[in-house]
């Protein structure tokens, strides 16, 4: 990936620009703007306010996100902070404004009943409001209700709802920084996907590379829709936490073009990071002239088609070889794996 790509920022970072420039303004009248923050590792990016105003007792301040170059479903969006004074004591309350989303299922790592504000936002948010307090006079005891314009209609596009996280978006990020097509926003779901399937006591998990193994998946072993895991091309995200997080039993589901790379020992099956391995699948077979035809094929649907018509059964042949990857990173964990090869039909072509 190119070193050109530019960084962005996220949510939690908005959240925390909005929020100390909402909370400057409820104690001076005045919006600094642009407005500095510093992040976890000490970056200090300033950000412009897209809207502000200061009302009797409350302030409200807002900030376009810009997620740089990652292709990030939240780029654009409005995150706003709306600040009051709180409670004499009461320290930084977060409430969830229209866009953002409350917890609803155990498993987060927030209460059930909490706004969808992950710890570190929260914690940038508190510091935040302590360095405006102490540097204007204040207390430090507000309500900050964090708002992302249209959250609710962007948050259909994410994890949340099958995570429990229902009315809207959840503000996210750890260092502050959306790192272009990282895609870590996708690998934390995952894991609080696992964390979620736990909690509520589910013995059987499936991770799946997209929406029609997803469905095959859930046809077969009737799992209901949040003990399905979205794991698009990041087979090892779900073997790896489920090594240190395990689940009884694990089903991997997808077309025979990406479970041909986790057959091959590829633990990222996107196509950019990995490619079918024609050699690999011609490897399997025992036939001269099928495995010289399966090489020269141009895709593994191809070579699929080759080996149905000689009847020999590549798709069962794949599965076990991805079945001993999986096996292989999980490292004795307490997980049984089955396999599940589709087509692009979502028939079933392969088991293990």
């Amino acid at each position: 990936m190119s070193t050109n790509l530019r960084f962005g920022w996220t949510t939690g970072a908005c959240a925390t620009a909005a929020t100390t420039a909402a909370y400057t303004a409820l104690l001076t009248g005045e919006f600094p703007d642009p407005v500095g923050i510093v992040l976890p590792k000490g970056q200090t990016p300033t950000f412009a306010l897209a809207h502000e105003s200061l009302g009797s007792g409350e302030a409200f301040a807002a900030i376009v996100k810009d997620a740089g170059d990652d292709p990030d479903v939240t780029h654009g969006a409005v995150v706003g902070a709306t600040v009051r004074h709180g409670a004499p004591g009461s320290g930084v309350v977060f409430e969830a404004g229209p866009g953002v989303g409350t917890v609803t299922k155990p498993g987060l790592p927030l209460a059930v009943g909490e706004p969808a504000i992950n710890p570190v936002p929260r914690q940038m948010m508190r510091e935040h409001v302590a360095r405006v307090a102490l540097e204007h006079g204040g207390s430090g005891d507000v309500v900050v209700t964090v708002s992302v314009e249209h959250g609710e209609e962007l948050a259909r596009k994410t994890w949340n709802p099958r995570l429990g996280i229902l009315g809207g978006l959840s503000i996210l990020g750890t260092t502050g920084i959306v790192v272009p097509y990282s895609c870590s926003a996708w690998i934390d779901s995952i894991r609080r996907g696992i964390d979620v399937a736990r909690a509520q006591g589910y013995q059987h998990v499936a991770g799946c590379t997209g929406s029609t193994s997803e469905k095959v998946a859930a046809e077969v072993h009737g799992l209901p829709e949040d003990a399905l895991l979205d794991m698009g091309d990041f087979a090892g995200a779900v073997l790896k936490y489920l090594r240190r997080h395990p689940v009884p039993r694990l089903t991997v589901a997808g077309g025979i073009g990406k479970l041909s790379k986790l057959a091959d020992g590829h633990l990222d099956l996107h196509s950019g990071r990995s490619q079918v391995n024609l050699g690999f699948l011609a490897s399997l077979v025992d036939d001269p002239a099928l495995a010289s035809a399966i090489a020269g094929a141009n895709t593994a649907l191809g070579a699929l088609h080759l080996c149905q018509a000689a009847g020999v059964p590549l798709g069962d042949l794949v599965a076990d070889r991805a079945k001993a990857t999986a096996d292989d990173v999980l490292r004795g964990a307490p997980v049984t794996v089955d396999v599940l090869v589709i087509d692009r039909a979502g028939t079933i072509v392969g088991r293990a």
